[in-house]
């Protein structure tokens, strides 16, 4: 399974960015998509989820009425909108797959990952 991201880019705050993660390979029929983030000397930590079947998501608080992550099935393509951004939603953007059920905020449910999106928001 590969991971493509990408959309990152330069916005000042207030803006909007919209990420893509494409999966390919094996991926299957049945999994969730993650996006996770990590800022410069922080830890990599989860932002959203969709579950490609259901499509039912979760959120971190912190994105949570901000964010939408969003998915294509055919495309085998899930979306993050983000919108109202913050100078603290600066980050490296990652996208992740996992083949669990249930799977949340734990990045260890997450076996494939992408290479990461640069996010800069400038105030």
């Amino acid at each position: 399974v590969q991971l493509q991201a990408s959309g990152g880019g330069l916005v000042q705050a207030g803006g909007s960015l919209r990420l893509s993660c494409t999966a390919s390979g094996r991926t299957g029929s049945s999994y969730s998509m993650g996006w996770f983030r990590q800022a410069p000397g922080k830890e990599r930590e989860f932002v959203a989820r969709i579950a490609r079947n259901s499509g039912s998501t979760y959120y971190a608080n912190s994105v949570k009425g901000r964010f939408t992550i969003s998915g294509d099935n055919a495309k085998n393509t899930v979306y993050l909108q983000m919108n109202t951004l913050k100078p603290e939603d600066t980050a490296v953007y990652y996208c992740a797959l996992s083949h669990s059920p249930l799977v949340g905020e734990d990045r260890s449910a997450y076996r494939y990952w992408g290479q990461g999106t640069q996010v800069t928001v400038s105030s």
